[in-house]
C-alpha cells in the first residue's frame, strides 16, 4: 500500500471520527450534478452516477439531497454549472501530484492551486506531466475489525480483485474500475460495509519522503484538501507512520 493510500486511511478515519460533514457533502453534490448532466440522471445507464450515488449514501447524505442534486445535474433544478478539470504538478521532493476539481470558476480556481503549490514548495506543471506514473483501479478500504480474512480472500478472487493488502487495521482491495461494483457487492454478501469503494488513480512508482521534505509534503495535502474546488488528490509519496500519525491527531 502506497504513502498516499496509508494518508487517505488515516483522513477517513478522522473524518468519521469528527463527523464533519459538510465539506463532504459539497463535493459529494457536486459530483452527482456533473455525472447527471454529463450522463443522465438515470444510474441504471450511468456508471459514474450510480457510483456517485452509493458515495453518497456511503456518507449518509439525505436521500432528498441526492435527488434535488441529480436534478440540478439533469436541468429539472436551477444549480450552478460546475467545469471539471485535471491539474497536475510537483509538491516537495519531486512528490507526483494529480488533483481533480470540480469548479465554477476556473481561472480562480487554477490560480489559487497554483498559489498552494508554490507556498508549500511545489509547483503546476503541464498536462500529463505526472499522470504516466499512476494507473486508473477500483480501491475499496475495508476495516479489519470483524473480518474473516479467508471469507475476504474467496469473495475477492470471486470478483476477480487484483491485490489485497492489510495496512492500519484496513484491507484494501484493488480491481479494474469495471470490476468495482462487482467486488463491493461480494463483500457486502459477507455483512461488511466498506470505509471507501470508488474509482481511484494508483500510483505505479513511490517517491519516498521523510524529514522537513515529509512534513511539506502533508502540509501541502491538508491545504489542498481544505480547497472547496478539489475533489480527489493523488499522490506517490511515501512517508514514515510516525510522521503520518502525527499529522493525524492521533
Amino acid at each position: 500500500m502506497s504513502g498516499h493510500s496509508k494518508w487517505h486511511n488515516i483522513r477517513l478515519r478522522k473524518g468519521r471520527q469528527d463527523a464533519q460533514r459538510s465539506k463532504t457533502f459539497s463535493r459529494l453534490s457536486r459530483e452527482l450534478i456533473v455525472a447527471a448532466r454529463e450522463g443522465g440522471g438515470n444510474p441504471d445507464l450511468n456508471v459514474r452516477l450510480r457510483n456517485a450515488i452509493q458515495a453518497a449514501r456511503d456518507a449518509s447524505m439525505p436521500a432528498d439531497t441526492i435527488d434535488k442534486a441529480i436534478k440540478r445535474g439533469t436541468g429539472e433544478l436551477e444549480g450552478i454549472a460546475y467545469e471539471e478539470a485535471t491539474y497536475e504538478g510537483y509538491g516537495p521532493a519531486g512528490v507526483a501530484v494529480m488533483l481533480h476539481v470540480l469548479t465554477d470558476n476556473s481561472n480562480r480556481a487554477v490560480a489559487e492551486l497554483r498559489n498552494i503549490m508554490r507556498k508549500c514548495g511545489g509547483s503546476l506543471g503541464e498536462a500529463g506531466c505526472v499522470a504516466w506514473m499512476f494507473q486508473q483501479k477500483g480501491a475499496i478500504i475495508l476495516d479489519k475489525e470483524g473480518v474473516d480474512e479467508e471469507q475476504l480472500i474467496e469473495a475477492a478472487l470471486e470478483a476477480d480483485a487484483e491485490d489485497i493488502q492489510e495496512q492500519d487495521g484496513t484491507f484494501e482491495l484493488t480491481c479494474e474500475p469495471s470490476a468495482l461494483q462487482e467486488l463491493r457487492a461480494r463483500i457486502e454478501s459477507l455483512g461488511l460495509t466498506p470505509m471507501s469503494a470508488q474509482v481511484t488513480m494508483v500510483p505505479q512508482t513511490l517517491t519516498q519522503v521523510d524529514g522537513d521534505d515529509a512534513e511539506r509534503v502533508l502540509r501541502l495535502m491538508e491545504e489542498l484538501e481544505e480547497h472547496d474546488d478539489v475533489q480527489r488528490i493523488y499522490a506517490n509519496f511515501d512517508i514514515p507512520d510516525d510522521i503520518l500519525a502525527r499529522h493525524s491527531g492521533d
